[in-house]
């Protein structure tokens, strides 16, 4: 039954995600060792826009083998499974096809779980209370080259960057390093409610102004600072003090 059940007609359904916002469809993978679960997650993508599913895999050892024989853009892993677990399968997914990226979707958020997925290669990280959209715009954004990373595991790498610093300090204290990397008020707003976690459309609600002109804001402040994608944006809105870790007292 390798990836067999995963396999669904999408029809009318990748015209729609064809036609949403312009967005491609991304080709998914789905990999989790509960068979309710997994079909659960299938037929969720499959009632939203913008997301094929194109197989199903009981545990790690299948994804692999559905990578090969489907070439995804995405496999959404789970991480404990029988035979090969997710951290694994990752890792053989990433260094034998970069073609195809790996989301993480999982119950555990923990730092052994966190970070030997992501060494591993995992792009994305989610937990299972995710809601749909979330899940998609994970699988858009990795499947585009950038992360997708739940705003609480973006909060727990960077609380983990923060307390690695060997003189002890919270960050640089320094807002005005982002004035001299010439960032407008405006991008500054931007970047601050990017490291909240919000998402473009709820920084246009946020500032009221449109999507498009929030695209330009994170586009231009990328190019400013040097910074490639949305978690390495948090990176540097929390090593400059534009916003604090969780927990720590704000002046």
């Amino acid at each position: 039954m390798r990836g067999v059940s995963g396999r669904h007609e999408t029809g009318g359904q990748e015209e729609g995600g064809r036609a949403a916002e312009g967005n491609r469809v991304v080709r998914v993978v789905v990999a989790d060792d509960q068979a309710a679960v997994r079909e659960g997650i299938v037929m969720l993508l499959g009632l939203l826009p913008g997301v094929e599913v194109v197989g199903a895999a009981r545990d790690g050892e299948e994804a692999v083998a559905l990578t090969v024989e489907l070439a995804p853009d995405v496999v959404l892993m789970d991480l404990r499974m029988p035979r090969c677990d997710g951290v694994e399968a990752t890792r053989r997914i990433r260094e034998r096809h970069p073609g195809t990226e790996v989301v993480v979707l999982t119950t555990y958020a923990d730092d052994d779980s966190l970070f030997p997925a992501l060494r591993a290669g995992a792009r994305g990280y989610l937990t299972k209370d995710a809601g749909g959209e979330e899940i998609v715009r994970a699988l858009q954004d990795v499947s585009d080259g950038r992360a997708g990373l739940s705003p609480s595991v973006q909060r727990r790498l960077l609380e983990q960057l923060l307390g690695a610093r060997p003189d002890g300090t919270e960050s640089l204290g320094a807002p005005a390093a982002a004035q001299a990397d010439g960032l407008t008020e405006r991008e500054t707003e931007v970047l601050v409610l990017v490291a909240d976690g919000l998402s473009n459309q709820e920084i246009a609600g946020r500032l009221r102004i449109s999507t498009a002109t929030v695209k330009t804001h994170i586009n231009n402040l990328f190019a400013k600072t040097g910074v490639r994608d949305r978690a390495q944006a948090v990176r540097y809105a929390y090593q400059h003090g534009l916003v604090r870790a969780p927990g720590r007292s704000v002046t």
